[in-house]
C-alpha cells in the first residue's frame, strides 16, 4: 500500500478488535437475542437462563434483570454449565445456556455430546463470537465450531445472519424439541433481512433472497449480509448474483440447495464465516455430489484452514477474504 492511500485510511485502534461487525451508517438493533428471550419467556415460565460468567457479553443480562429467580450464573465452568443445563432439562425446564462459541464447543464438547445430545435433551446452547467476529486471535475465534457440532447426532445447528434472524429464531428453537446450537451475534447487531420482501426465518429452511444469472452464493451467518452487499456491487459489472441464505446448517435444506443449483448453469460459491474444513461449504458440496448436480463451477469462500491472526476486525476480514471488497474480488476472479 502506498503512503498516500495509507494516509487516507483511518488509523484503527485496539477497540477495532471487538468492534461491531456493522458497517458505518448501517442499521443495527441492540441485543436482539436478549430482548427476544425476555419477551418469549414471559409466556414460558419453564425457560431458565444459564451462563458461564458472560451474561453481559451474550446479552443474557437482560434475561437476568427481567427474571432473576430464573437466572443461573455458573462461573468460568463451561462443563458445569452444560451439565447443569442437561440436568434442568431432565426436570422439565427449558434451559438457554450462553457463553462464547470457543468455550461452548472446545471446552465443553464432551458434555454437550454425552449429557445433552445423547439423551436428546431440550437444551438451547447460544454462543457468541462465532467465526471471525473478534480480533483476539485463535483463543477466541470460533472458526471450527460448526465442524465440531455437525458431528453430533440429532443436534440442530443455526447460524443467523442478522438481528431479524435472531429475533425470529429464538421462539422457534424454543419450540423445537431437542438440543440446539445457535451461533449468536450480540451487542449492536446489523439489520439486513428486513429489506428483503417477505423474509421470515423458518427453522430448517433455506431462503432465496435474490436471483441472478451468473453466480449462486449459498451462505449463512454474516456472510449472507456480505453476499447481499457484493450482489449489489456486481450489478455495476453486469454480473447477476443470486443469494441463497441457509440459516439452518443442520438439518440442511438440501432440496432448496439442489433446486437453486440445478435451475441454471452458473458458478456456485459457498460463503461462510467458518473454516473451509467441516462447515457449510463441505455440506453443500456433499449435497450436490450425492444429488448428481454439476454446477458450472464450485468454490469455497470461507476462512482458511489455519490459526488466524489477532488484529482489527476490518483488517482481518480483508486479509481472509470475507469483507465486502475482498469477497467481491474473489467472486470476480473465479468468474
Amino acid at each position: 500500500m502506498n503512503q498516500a492511500v495509507a494516509e487516507k485510511k483511518p488509523r484503527l485502534t485496539t477497540s477495532a478488535m471487538i468492534a461491531s461487525i456493522a458497517s458505518e451508517g448501517q442499521k443495527v438493533k441492540a441485543a436482539p437475542f436478549g430482548k427476544a428471550l425476555v419477551e418469549y419467556a414471559a409466556k414460558r415460565p419453564d425457560i431458565v437462563g444459564l451462563t458461564a460468567d458472560l451474561a453481559k457479553y451474550t446479552d443474557l443480562h437482560l434475561f437476568a434483570q427481567a427474571y432473576p429467580d430464573r437466572f443461573y450464573q455458573m462461573g468460568m465452568a463451561e462443563q458445569l454449565l452444560m451439565g447443569a443445563a442437561g440436568g434442568m432439562a431432565k426436570e422439565g425446564l427449558l434451559p438457554f445456556a450462553t457463553t462464547y462459541a470457543v468455550f461452548g464447543t472446545r471446552r465443553a464438547y464432551d458434555f454437550v455430546h454425552q449429557v445433552i445430545a445423547e439423551e436428546n435433551l431440550n437444551v438451547k446452547i447460544c454462543c457468541a463470537l462465532p467465526g471471525l467476529t473478534t480480533g483476539y486471535g485463535p483463543s477466541h475465534q470460533a472458526t471450527d465450531d460448526l465442524a465440531m457440532m455437525r458431528g453430533i447426532p440429532g443436534l440442530t445447528i443455526v447460524d443467523p445472519c442478522d438481528a431479524l434472524d435472531i429475533e425470529q429464531a429464538v421462539p422457534q428453537i424454543a419450540e423445537h424439541k431437542g438440543p440446539v446450537y445457535m451461533r449468536l451475534l450480540r451487542g449492536q447487531v446489523p439489520l439486513v433481512l428486513d429489506e428483503v420482501e417477505g423474509y421470515k426465518f423458518e427453522l430448517g429452511k433455506a431462503k432465496l433472497l435474490r436471483d441472478g444469472a451468473d453466480v449462486l452464493v449459498i451462505s449463512s451467518g454474516i456472510l449472507t449480509m456480505r453476499a447481499l452487499e457484493v450482489a449489489a456491487d456486481l450489478v455495476h459489472d453486469n454480473v447477476g448474483v443470486a443469494v441463497l441464505h441457509c440459516p439452518t446448517i443442520k438439518p440442511l435444506d438440501e432440496a432448496a440447495i439442489v433446486e437453486a443449483a440445478r435451475c441454471k448453469p452458473r458458478l456456485v460459491v459457498v460463503a461462510e464465516n467458518h473454516s473451509v474444513v467441516g462447515g457449510l461449504g463441505e455440506a453443500v458440496a456433499s449435497t450436490l455430489l450425492r444429488h448428481k448436480v454439476q454446477p458450472a463451477g464450485f468454490q469455497l469462500a470461507g476462512l482458511p484452514d489455519a490459526f488466524l491472526d489477532a488484529g482489527a476486525l476490518p483488517t482481518l476480514h480483508d486479509r481472509y477474504g470475507i469483507s465486502r471488497v475482498e469477497l467481491g474480488a474473489r467472486i470476480k476472479a473465479w468468474l
